[in-house]
């Protein structure tokens, strides 16, 4: 069975029952405790809790969901497992106030073992410690053995989040065979032996963050069932890699670098991430998340440059990303019409993204390897170090950690965070002390540099060059040009906005002032990548504000 076809086997059988079978909602979602859309439950949180009306009280969906970040986060799992991905797809049944467990469980019974077919005696199922109906409906009503029925505490209660609808789940699992490691059934055996291919959830309770529990207005079924594990067990295949989704993806990666898949290990786990993030990363910039250096953007920054990076390790040096999310396309386009229509979009925002982690990892790798080289047996990699990588070239300090522990070194994580802390001091310190510290900064600035040249004429400079960078936080700089076209403030008229974009980053400038006569200070935050000096920019500003401003300067003049 493919996956299309899996699709529409799952949604068939759901609404021959009654049930409303709706699209996959956005990744993003609206519960504001979460980054991405976790679980097939997520965009129903509200029915669950009874603060809205369902449009039906059985609803069915497939849903994307992607987990990497924050409590339901698989990212470091990626290509080490056959069954962790970033993003897959999730397929539900749900009930609000409607059937419950009577119904729930023979109905996942029937589509597992009559429409899909599975081996009933390879089957076993876990109930919560507590659930005594739950074990009972599978003994009685499907007349599945009792041996093959374990208990399980904390594994076998489910919520989304850290608040909200929750309850004791049952999970279905599926035998493999001895071949895949040790007997015992899913609480003893081994994780790649029994495969969770089914979880129903019997949503019961909400949490308010505290861990008090309140009982639900109306009990509710949520069902998951991971397709990708689905689809590896009715393919026959010893790993979801291996599915039909998966194989163009490894297809291209292997053109891509030249190598074979299945012949080394570490060649392996690098093209499982090629896959794996190609997906997430098309299918979240679809959903409209893009790279940043906050929250769910950062994530997907994350993402892709954990994906570049691998490609760098196996010796790629042209643009990978572009082509691998258009397999993506090609793989899940009819299925997902946002990835047809947004993959030019895709193409260039992965593309430019990559352009600049190169040449980030181009620097930076050079000097972690000189470090690491000068390292003693079994020291760690000091945290100023990574600092310094961090803060001059913009090397992401989990890239330094995930390129260290390949090569079984430690980082002082205490040392960088002792860094970091340090460095937030100081900019709460200049913003303290006020013009005493920040003055001195200026100064030297303008000693070594000179005054700004104030290019009054045009409103774009290409060739600008960065000549100082001065942080403020964590997302707001100070930038320092040889020349601008941006007006600061004076005379009663304020300054200009607009944009100051390296090869490496662009920063969204908010404001423009003089730090001292003739010195132009242009602040703002960190938009995309990073910023450093010395580099080459194009200082662009808003022009149509610029205007405005005029006009209104103007008017103010005459009245």
């Amino acid at each position: 069975m493919q996956a299309g076809e899996l699709r529409e086997a799952f949604s068939k059988f759901w609404s021959e029952r009654g049930h409303d079978v709706r699209a996959s909602a956005s990744l993003i979602p609206h519960e504001p405790s979460l980054l991405f859309t976790v679980a097939g439950m997520v965009p129903f949180m509200p029915y669950f809790l009874g603060e809205e009306q369902p449009p039906s009280s059985r609803l069915c969906t497939i849903q994307k969901c992607v987990r990497a970040g924050g409590k339901h986060n698989d990212l470091d799992d990626i290509g080490r497992t056959n069954r962790h991905f970033t993003f897959f797809e999730m397929m539900g049944n749900f009930s609000f106030g409607d059937y419950f467990k009577a119904e729930a469980i023979p109905w996942a019974w029937e589509f597992v073992t009559d429409v899909l077919q599975l081996e009933k005696d390879r089957l076993w199922v876990t109930v919560h410690v507590s659930d005594d109906d739950a074990e009972e409906i599978w003994t009685q009503s499907v007349g599945l053995p009792a041996e093959r029925i374990q208990r399980l505490d904390k594994d076998n209660w489910w919520a989304a989040g850290d608040t909200g609808p929750c309850g004791p789940c049952s999970e279905i699992f599926y035998d493999l065979g001895p071949e895949y490691g040790d007997d015992g059934g899913p609480a003893e055996g081994g994780e790649d032996r029994f495969i969770e291919v089914w979880n129903l959830v019997f949503m019961q309770f909400s949490n308010d963050g505290s861990g008090e529990l309140t009982p639900l207005p109306q009990t509710g079924i949520d069902t998951g069932a991971g397709l990708e594990r689905l689809l590896a067990v009715l393919q026959g295949v010893p790993s979801a890699w291996d599915i039909d989704l998966f194989a163009p993806l490894l297809t291209e990666a292997e053109l891509i670098t030249g190598l074979k898949y299945g012949q080394d290990p570490a060649v392996d786990i690098s093209m499982r991430i090629f896959a794996d993030h190609a997906r997430t990363t098309a299918l979240l910039i679809s959903d409209g998340v893009f790279p940043s250096n906050e929250e769910r953007g950062y994530v997907l920054r994350r993402i892709i440059r954990r994906a570049v990076r691998h490609a760098w390790t196996l010796g790629v040096e042209d643009v990978v990303m572009p082509r691998l999310v258009e397999v993506v396309c090609d793989v899940m386009g009819d299925h997902y019409s946002e990835l047809q229509d947004n993959l030019a979009l895709v193409k260039d925002v992965v593309g430019r993204e990559e352009e600049q982690f190169r040449r980030t990892l181009a620097t930076g790798s050079q000097i972690l390897d000189e470090a690491v080289t000068a390292l003693e047996q079994g020291e760690p990699l000091p945290g100023s170090v990574a600092f310094q990588l961090h803060d001059t070239f913009g090397f992401p300090v989990e890239v330094t950690q995930e390129i260290l522990s390949e090569r079984d070194l430690t980082l002082d994580k205490e040392g960088f965070d002792t860094e970091m802390d340090q460095q937030r001091e100081r900019a709460r310190s200049a913003r303290a002390d006020g013009p005493t510290v920040a003055n001195e900064t200026y100064r030297q600035i303008l000693e070594q540099f000179d005054v700004t040249e104030f290019i009054r004429d045009s409103g774009v400079v290409g060739d600008a060059q960065v000549l100082a960078v001065v942080e403020l936080d964590d997302e707001q700089v100070e930038v320092f040009l040889d020349k601008t076209p941006f007006y600061a403030e004076s005379g009663g008229q304020i300054g200009d906005t607009g944009t100051i974009k390296t090869e490496s980053g662009v920063i969204e400038i908010q404001d423009c002032t003089y730090a001292l006569p003739g010195l132009h200070r242009h602040v703002g935050r960190i938009a995309e990548g990073t910023i450093a000096s010395p580099s080459m920019a194009t200082a662009a500003i808003d022009e149509e504000r610029r205007s405005a401003i005029r006009r209104n300067h103007t008017a103010t003049h005459v009245l």
